[in-house]
C-alpha cells in the first residue's frame, strides 16, 4: 500500500575521531558553515520536501543538536529582546528552528555500523517509508530538492531508492558505492549489485551512492536479518540488507541528482572547502569575502 513520505532519519551517534579534538565534546554534525550548523542545512532541506517528523539515532555527547533545536533558553531569548529592533532578526531565526519539525532522538544501541540507527528506529517509523540521510554531507540544489527528487521517485515506483551523483574524478571510485544495473530512464538505474569503493577499473557504473536513500519498511526486515547474520566482531551495513533485499527480488533503484552540488564536512579537507564555498555565497559576507580570498591568492 502506498504510504505518504513524512519520516526521515538521521543517525549522529558517531564520535568522529577525524575531527579531534574538536569533536570532544561537541558532535560534528554541529559544525558551522559560516552561521549554521551543517546538520541544520539537512533539516531545512528535509522539511521544504514535506518531512514533519525527524528523528535522529543519538549517543550520549550528542546533547548540544537536542539543545540546539529546542526551544531556546530564557536568558539568551531576554538578552535578544534588550537588543532592540538590531538583535530582532535573530530572535525570530531561533525561534524559527524549534519549530520547523517534530524531533524525536533515539539513543543508538546495537552493534557498530550504519545499519544499526535502522534497526533502533523500527518502533518509530514501522509500516511508513523513510528517508535516511547522513547530518555532516547534503547535495545543494537549484531546483527540487535532494529529498524531493528520491520522494517524487518512490512515488512514481513505489521502491527504495537512493541519491547518486556522477563520480567527479578517479579518486570519487575509491571513495563511494558504486550501483550497476539498467539504465531505466536518464541518471535512474535499476540496482542489480553495489560495490563499495571498487576502484575505476572495477566501478559498475559512474553513479556514486552518496548521502541519501529513501527505504520502504521492508528494509528492517533485512537489516534484521543481516544482523542474525554477523560474526563476532562484525559491524552492521546499511548496504547488508540492501543486498539481501536485492537477493530476494526487492527492487530498489539509484536516481541521480539533477543540478545539484555535493557538500560534504565529514573529513577536514571537504569541511574547509564547503566552508569556503558557503562562505563566497553567503548573503551577509559573501561579496567581502570573495574580495579578501582575490587578495590572499595574490599574495601568495
Amino acid at each position: 500500500m502506498f504510504r505518504k513520505v513524512t519520516k526521515a532519519v538521521i543517525p549522529v551517534a558517531g564520535y568522529a575521531t577525524r575531527f579531534l579534538p574538536q569533536t570532544k565534546a561537541m558532535p560534528k554534525q554541529m559544525l558551522p558553515l559560516v552561521d549554521k550548523p551543517v546538520i541544520q542545512y539537512i533539516v531545512e532541506l528535509l522539511v521544504k520536501s514535506g518531512i514533519e517528523d525527524i528523528i535522529m539515532v543519538t549517543n550520549y555527547h550528542e546533547r548540544s543538536i537536542e539543545d540546539h533545536f529546542d526551544q531556546p533558553h530564557q536568558d539568551l531569548v531576554e538578552t535578544l529582546v534588550n537588543g532592540g529592533e538590531k538583535k530582532k532578526p535573530y530572535l525570530e531565526v531561533i525561534r524559527e528552528i524549534s519549530e520547523m519539525a517534530n524531533f524525536v532522538y533515539v539513543r543508538q544501541k546495537g552493534p557498530y555500523g550504519n545499519g544499526t540507527p535502522i534497526l533502533n528506529v523500527r518502533h518509530l517509523i514501522g509500516d511508513e517509508p523513510f528517508i535516511y540521510t547522513w547530518g555532516d554531507e547534503f547535495i545543494e540544489t537549484e531546483g527540487d530538492t535532494i529529498f524531493s527528487q528520491l520522494i517524487s521517485t518512490y512515488e512514481k515506483y513505489k521502491c527504495s531508492v537512493m541519491a547518486s551523483i556522477k563520480a567527479r574524478n578517479d579518486e570519487d571510485y575509491n571513495r563511494f558505492g558504486f550501483v550497476g544495473g539498467k539504465e531505466i530512464e536518464p541518471g535512474l538505474i535499476d540496482i542489480k549489485l553495489v560495490i563499495e569503493k571498487p576502484g575505476k577499473e572495477k566501478a559498475p557504473s559512474d553513479l556514486a551512492n552518496v548521502t541519501g536513500f529513501l527505504f520502504t519498511p521492508d528494509v528492517f526486515e533485512y537489516i534484521s536479518k543481516a544482523k542474525d547474520n554477523l560474526k563476532p566482531g562484525e559491524e552492521l551495513w546499511y548496504n547488508d540488507a540492501l543486498k539481501l533485499m536485492l537477493k530476494d527480488g526487492k527492487r530498489a533503484l539509484a536516481k541521480e541528482i539533477k543540478g545539484g552540488i555535493y557538500r560534504d564536512a565529514g573529513t577536514k579537507l571537504e569541511y574547509m572547502k564547503t566552508v569556503v564555498e558557503m562562505g563566497l555565497k553567503h548573503q551577509e559576507i559573501g561579496e567581502e569575502f570573495g574580495k579578501w580570498i582575490k587578495e590572499l591568492r595574490v599574495l601568495n
